[in-house]
């Protein structure tokens, strides 16, 4: 049944080399587990009920992307998207979450007919890579600060003149966040599997040992996810106001599925002789379905994780080492009150450790061509800076249309950049 469904004569693989596969893509992205729960609960949303549907989403998730597209990709909520799904969304703008996962299930929605109908490559194909690299780093550098704050290493200055400051960098929450951090650069340096999670699981034992934290277990019956279950507003996400919500869920989702897929597949060489992917479109419609899944269940966008290369690296080429991961998603809803004791300074290394790697891609830019380079700036820095994803994609795009114009180089710019950057000028002027 397994070689009728996976293939895996084609693939040269085996069946326990897909398990290994499977078993190592989860050790290095578990931490998702603690981490989105940690996150979504700033949004005011119920810790155990966002455990719950981590685990379940990311479970159906993989299952959908091993069983119907074949590919040894594991998806799960994505760091970025619940930071902006928190801190833009619900904190900022003002939105309930009910509304903000009324918003990740429309995008669901658009994602799938993008990819029925084969939009998606023409619009990912029309975007300037200077603009998705600077995307990319913008939403590392917000995971950054979110990560320092979380952790106590930046705090408010109360002076309008300086926003913030240093913090106490003697405090124990301070000291352990730093340590988890190095933890996890130290582990993923010399390539210890699963390093992000147990990071988190030293300073997290750390935190009981100096009595900074409470111990409630380990193993337990699943929480009540009733909380969040089936609890959007699809209604509310009609609203005016949050189309470019619904634009910047979609947008990220876009080039992050389609960034990591070409990176893992190349790695395991399950390219074409074109390179291209083969079966895209099936992979793409069982992210954005897990991505609607995911809303349903109670928490933010669902993504293919570039851990999975992780797994390809052991061998894995087929998606049973994708349905592996989601059996295994589905084991750890028995881990809840471990979930529950994660302080959000354990947690706060794994988002600057996203950070970093985020990062990386700014290597890319001709930095010699200022009109390359300064919307890829203004993108990355506004993120942060306006706390908001949406904002900083849209800043982006205008400053890239300007620069172009005054520069006299209006061939760089595709029809899509136009029509996005005049729907950002509009929106700005009606905000």
């Amino acid at each position: 049944m397994l070689e009728k469904l996976f293939k895996l004569r084609a693939h040269n693989t085996t069946v326990r080399t897909e398990v290994v596969a499977g078993m190592t893509t989860f050790l290095t992205m578990a931490y998702i587990i603690f981490v989105n729960p940690s996150i979504l609960a700033s949004a005011h949303m119920d810790h155990g009920a966002v455990f719950v549907a981590t685990c379940l989403a990311a479970a159906v998730g993989c299952i959908i992307m091993g069983v119907y597209a074949n590919y040894p990709i594991a998806v799960a909520p994505g760091m970025g998207l619940n930071v902006f799904f928190t801190y833009t969304v619900v904190a900022k703008m003002g939105y309930s979450w009910q509304v903000a996962l009324g918003a990740v299930f429309l995008s669901g929605v658009i994602f799938v007919l993008l990819s029925l109908f084969k939009i998606r490559e023409w619009i990912i194909n029309s975007i300037p890579t200077s603009l998705r690299i600077g995307i990319a780093a913008g939403i590392g550098l917000f995971l950054g600060f979110i990560a320092l704050k979380n952790a106590g290493i930046v705090v408010g200055n109360p002076s309008p003149d300086v926003l913030v400051q240093l913090g106490d960098v003697r405090s124990p929450e301070v000291l352990l966040a730093a340590l988890g951090f190095f933890l996890i650069i130290g582990f993923e340096a010399k390539k210890v599997k699963g390093g992000v999670l147990i990071a988190i699981l030293i300073v997290t034992v750390l935190s009981l040992i100096f009595g900074m934290n409470k111990f409630t277990g380990v193993i337990s019956m699943p929480p009540n996810p009733s909380a969040a279950f089936f609890k959007l507003d699809i209604s509310g996400a009609f609203d005016v106001s949050m189309i470019s919500v619904v634009f910047a869920f979609l947008f990220v989702e876009l080039f992050d599925t389609a960034g990591t897929l070409m990176a893992v597949c190349q790695r395991g060489n399950l390219l074409d002789e074109k390179g291209n992917l083969p079966r895209l479109k099936k992979a793409l419609l069982a992210d954005s379905v897990a991505t609607m899944i995911g809303a349903l269940f109670g928490t933010s966008s669902i993504t293919s994780y570039i851990e999975s290369g992780a797994g390809v690296e052991q061998g894995g080429r087929t998606g049973l080492t994708a349905v592996v991961v989601g059996i295994l998603f589905l084991l750890a809803l028995l881990f809840s009150p471990l979930a529950g004791m994660i302080p959000k300074y354990a947690t706060a290394g794994a988002l600057f450790y996203v950070c970093t790697l985020m990062l990386s891609g700014l290597a890319h830019i001709n930095w010699k061509d200022l009109t390359e380079a300064a919307p890829t700036v203004v993108a990355a820095i506004m993120m942060p800076m306006a706390s908001s994803i949406a904002d900083g994609i849209a800043l982006g795009f205008i400053t890239y249309t300007l620069v172009k114009v005054l520069s006299g180089r209006f061939k760089d710019i595709s029809i899509s950049v136009w029509c996005l950057t005049v729907l950002f000028l509009v929106r700005f002027y009606f905000a």
